[in-house]
């Protein structure tokens, strides 16, 4: 590969395409969410994690945190969250939302279909996703 090439690729990356959105066959990048964090590990090993989950009607997640930032992006049906400190806030498909570390919360499916969400967390290696928190009700 060229130099030109490789150029063109990283500059492609910078708007959103690969190449150019009018070639044929080339791969359009659309960006779904983008937030600037500094709560993210330090260290000089990170671990990645992808999760899948599927709530079905009424189900709900225990009361928790998390020790590092967790992107929920859902798939189909609504994910509500309860965060301490805030009002309800219903995720549907195909929208984003980052749970700070160290915020107490709980999500559920309150909806009549299946709520599916790809869950993305990047932390210090073995962490536990997430840390039980003893109900305030």
């Amino acid at each position: 590969m060229d130099k030109a090439t490789v150029q063109t690729m990283i500059a492609g990356l910078d708007v959103g395409v690969t190449r150019s959105a009018q070639d044929h066959g080339m791969a359009k990048l659309t960006p779904v969410h983008r937030e600037v964090l500094s709560t993210l590990p330090q260290g000089s090993r990170q671990e990645v994690r992808v999760l899948h989950a599927v709530l079905q009607p009424g189900d709900v997640t225990p009361y928790h945190s998390h020790r590092f930032p967790v992107t929920v992006y859902v798939t189909e049906g609504v994910f509500t969250l309860r965060l301490d400190g805030r009002e309800p806030i219903s995720i549907g498909p195909g929208e984003v939302f980052v749970e700070l570390p160290h915020v107490n919360m709980t999500g559920s499916n309150e909806g009549n279909a299946p709520a599916t969400t790809i869950l993305f967390y990047v932390c210090d290696p073995d962490t536990p996703f997430a840390d039980p928190v003893p109900s305030t009700a």
